[in-house]
């Protein structure tokens, strides 16, 4: 390995970005190429939950509460940036399940708790129907994920990174089993190591290497409205829906729809969505709706991070995840970490790329 790693990092989500800006301060020479405009394509359509909710083996959920501390300590390094820390109410689980999830959590140390109706109507007043039961997470957040997938850019910029947009990496150089560079659809990039962290597009590009990447690309939908006055405290996710309230006033809508419902790019689901939205609250509000987009979310087929080394490849690295923002300060440290000095996390062992069959 060079002294100083010559980088190109393919991918400018907030996965991407993350890698770049710990790299570039960890002393590697940094390249960051990205197909579209910087902030990715996931990202920007991301929901951009922060939390180690249900559902999740223990590693998993270690290295879940790992990311959100890690989400805290990027925002004493980069003062511009932001999470709101709103805390979380969620529903949307069958009781048996919120059951579990609040017990198990719990156990493990996780800050939550179970709330009845009366409670519930207090942490969020302008519910028009509070349930009868919900798990309240206090130290749950959000971001503006394509703002803070810019601004980790911009400062890996400020530390001497190159960044280059609207440029697809059409293949990876591998020669005698080393990574050499990458080719883009306007040259050849040099490099003696490669993050491959371009979201959905990562299992075809790590295909050209001769690496195959079990990862489905699932659809969900995400909608939002114009400003409105305040009327959520923080995060809530229901059977129908999760949703949340930015700083300016819009509510940010996700969804899980089959493929079926976007036979007209998703407008007949954002038009149940918007109107589950306004029913969700008492008085009924008017909303005004702004957009709707479909977005593609990279899951890898068991639902765990792939993170880590390509076996048989030097110098190639994968990093792709549906939890992507969540986790993406705690990849981009462990990831500069492993490339820099060879270290690699203990948080990370059960999610490389050892486990893919061989």
């Amino acid at each position: 390995m060079a002294v100083r790693p010559n980088v190109v990092v393919v991918g400018a989500g907030i996965v991407g970005a993350s890698i770049a800006w710990h790299l570039i301060r960890s002393g590697a020479r940094v390249t960051v190429v990205e197909a579209n405009n910087p902030g990715g394509i996931a990202t920007r359509n991301s929901w951009a939950w922060i939390n180690a909710s249900w559902g999740n083996p223990e590693a998993y959920f270690r290295l879940r509460v790992c990311a959100m501390n890690e989400w805290r300590r990027l925002e004493r390094d980069l003062p511009n940036l932001r999470v709101a820390w709103t805390g979380s109410l969620n529903w949307e689980l069958p009781t048996a399940k919120l059951e579990v999830f609040a017990a198990q959590h719990a156990a493990w140390g996780y800050d939550v708790r179970r709330v009845d109706r009366a409670e519930a109507q207090r942490i969020e007043p302008n519910l028009a129907d509070p349930p009868d039961l919900a798990v309240h997470a206090p130290c749950e957040g959000a971001i503006e994920p394509l703002m803070v997938a810019r601004q980790l850019l911009s400062a890996a910029r400020e530390l001497g990174a190159t960044i280059i947009d609207n440029r697809t990496v059409q293949s990876l150089d591998v020669c005698a089993g080393s990574v050499a560079g990458v080719e883009t659809d306007s040259g050849r990039l040099d490099a003696d190591q490669v993050v491959v962290a371009a979201g959905a597009g990562t299992a075809a590009l790590a295909a050209t290497a001769g690496l195959a990447l079990p990862v489905s690309v699932l659809p969900a939908l995400l909608i939002v409205t114009k400003p409105h006055g305040r009327l959520l405290n923080g995060l809530v996710m229901t059977p129908v829906m999760q949703l949340r309230q930015t700083a300016d006033g819009r509510f940010v809508a996700a969804a899980i729809f089959s493929d079926a419902d976007f036979g007209d790019d998703g407008a007949t689901a954002a038009a149940r969505l918007f109107s589950a939205i306004e029913s969700l609250f008492s008085p009924m509000p008017s909303l005004a709706f702004d957009f709707h987009v479909v977005g593609r979310r990279p899951i890898p087929l068991d639902g765990f991070p792939l993170v880590g080394r390509a076996a048989g490849i030097d110098g190639l690295h994968v990093a792709v995840t549906h939890s992507g923002v969540t986790l993406a300060p705690a990849i981009g440290r462990f990831v500069a970490e492993e490339i820099v000095t060879g270290r690699r996390d203990p948080l990370l062992a059960p999610f490389g790329l050892e486990r893919l069959p061989k």
